[in-house]
């Protein structure tokens, strides 16, 4: 079987280069969006209006293949639709996605970035990781990545998930009906879940409250899942230690929001998968679903179009 496979949009960019030696590994042949492709690899998540035009044009196309693993601006668009096959990133980028949430909650429990701002001795304090309890909310690839981390730890782990199957590492797993009774011994709570919008603002008072005072709140996956100014008053008045956040809502964070001034926020700005990660990882994703499509075997990094992602 052969597969035409177009790339677009093409910028002349590092990316471009890589995603199309990678179709070609996979045994795909690069062809012109407008030369009636099978498959289209989209690379520029920003540009959602262009990739509607390119799939109203081409009936032809059948299998997209989005580059992020959160795929929420593309469903809000109404991008995605049941006439084709949709696969995302998915499950690429958890390894240095989890590498990022592991320093992330270290920091945090050692008081980094207290020290980092300080310019005097400081006061003893920190917190050990070891032997402690952890919930991880989500249960795709970061959490798989994130339990290997955490096992020279010793932590005792649980994990919230849509279906609570067991999962290797985790001491265990509980669905989302009981994620406020997962709170209340975490010493951090890791967020790597998709946005969706029945979970916009899942964590806002409520879950704060419900967390251990001196808990730190780790959130890799996206702002809003978490209601900024709940998480500024818990922050303001001690009801968590603290949260590390590579996600904000809004995003980028605006010059002079609190968040900025508070001493137990770690603010990073969107980085757990940097360019220079996604390149190699985005191009193993897309060789592999090149050669399953053609093998005529599922893809990987399917996305469910009832749940969003």
């Amino acid at each position: 079987m052969q597969l035409r496979v177009a790339v677009a949009p093409l910028t002349s960019s590092w990316l471009d280069d890589a995603v199309v030696d990678a179709v070609v590994a996979g045994g795909g042949v690069v062809v012109d969006v407008h030369a009636a492709p099978e498959a289209l690899i989209w690379i520029d998540p920003t540009k959602l209006i262009e990739l509607q035009a390119v799939l109203d044009a081409t009936p032809t196309i059948t299998w997209v293949q989005l580059p992020l693993a959160g795929v929420e601006k593309f469903f809000a668009a109404g991008v995605v639709d049941p006439r084709r096959t949709w696969t995302s990133a998915k499950g690429s980028y958890s390894e240095p996605v989890a590498e990022h949430a592991l320093a992330l909650a270290l920091a945090g429990l050692r008081i980094l970035p207290e020290r980092a701002r300080a310019r005097t001795w400081g006061r003893s304090a920190g917190l050990s990781l070891f032997d402690e309890a952890v919930t991880i909310v989500g249960g795709g690839g970061i959490t798989s990545s994130l339990l290997q981390l955490l096992a020279p730890f010793r932590v005792r782990a649980t994990v919230v998930r849509q279906r609570p199957e067991p999962m290797a590492r985790a001491a265990r797993v509980v669905g989302t009906n009981a994620l406020m009774e997962s709170l209340t011994d975490a010493r951090v709570v890791f967020l790597a879940l998709a946005l969706t919008p029945t979970n916009r603002h899942m964590f806002a008072s409520a879950q704060f409250a419900a967390m251990d005072s001196n808990a730190w709140l780790v959130n890799v996956a996206r702002g809003g899942l978490v209601h900024t100014d709940d998480l500024v008053v818990a922050l303001r008045n001690g009801v968590i230690g603290g949260a590390a956040l590579d996600v904000t809502d809004p995003e980028p964070l605006p010059d002079g929001h609190p968040l900025w001034d508070l001493q137990n926020c770690l603010i990073t700005p969107h980085v757990a998968d940097t360019d220079e990660m996604v390149r190699p990882l985005l191009a193993r994703r897309v060789t592999e679903n090149v050669r399953l499509r053609i093998a005529e075997q599922p893809l990987v990094g399917l996305i469910n179009l009832e749940l969003g992602y």
